[in-house]
């Protein structure tokens, strides 16, 4: 987590000039609150920012002049991290979620794996349901049947209204459906 944290900080580093790094003669500055400046040449810009005790960070520095705006860099850091993780948490609420049962779950048990699926639902994740078949009930007619129907009275323990995204298919180990909250 914490060398994570280090190659990000040092990403935002490598990418952005601050203060004296900024090589550009002249600059389009922007204040704190991104009202604009105007156009000044580098060191009247440091010089403004360190009146207001904030650094002068290079946003855009092929733009012509290139844009520099005065602020505090640490927050901006912070402001770059939060939003990065609220991206991150956006991006595991897209992910599937498994629960499995097979022939042999007992109705308790798939009570309780419906109320997990239920929280994984309200969550807003998407969960496959899979029915393991073994051995010879893989290939029987009669045991495909009993996993249909497990299936489908799986699917009917849910409290959450839900909706099928992929119908239920046959495949080399069982049986499977996607759901997703309505």
């Amino acid at each position: 987590m914490l060398l994570e944290n280090l190659n990000k900080f040092l990403y935002l580093l490598k990418k952005l000039k601050i203060n004296n790094q900024i090589t550009a003669p002249e600059l389009r500055v922007a204040d704190e609150t991104g009202q604009q400046i105007g156009i000044m040449s580098r060191e009247e810009a440091l010089k403004l920012a360190q009146e207001k005790k904030l650094d002068l960070i290079e946003f855009a520095p092929m733009a012509k002049p290139p844009v520099a705006r005065v602020m505090d860099y640490g927050k901006y850091l912070y402001r770059e991290e939060k939003e990065n993780k609220k991206q991150r948490v956006k991006q595991r609420q897209d992910t599937l979620k498994i629960i499995r049962i097979n022939l042999n779950t007992g109705l308790n048990d798939m009570k309780i794996k419906a109320e997990k699926a239920d929280e994984f639902l309200s969550d807003g994740l998407r969960v496959q349901v899979e029915l393991v078949l073994k051995g010879r009930a893989k290939y029987h007619k009669t045991f495909a049947d009993l996993g249909r129907q497990k299936i489908e009275t799986f699917l009917k323990m849910f409290n959450a209204p839900t909706k099928i995204i992929s119908e239920l298919k046959k495949q080399p180990r069982g049986f499977n459906v996607i759901i997703a909250k309505k």
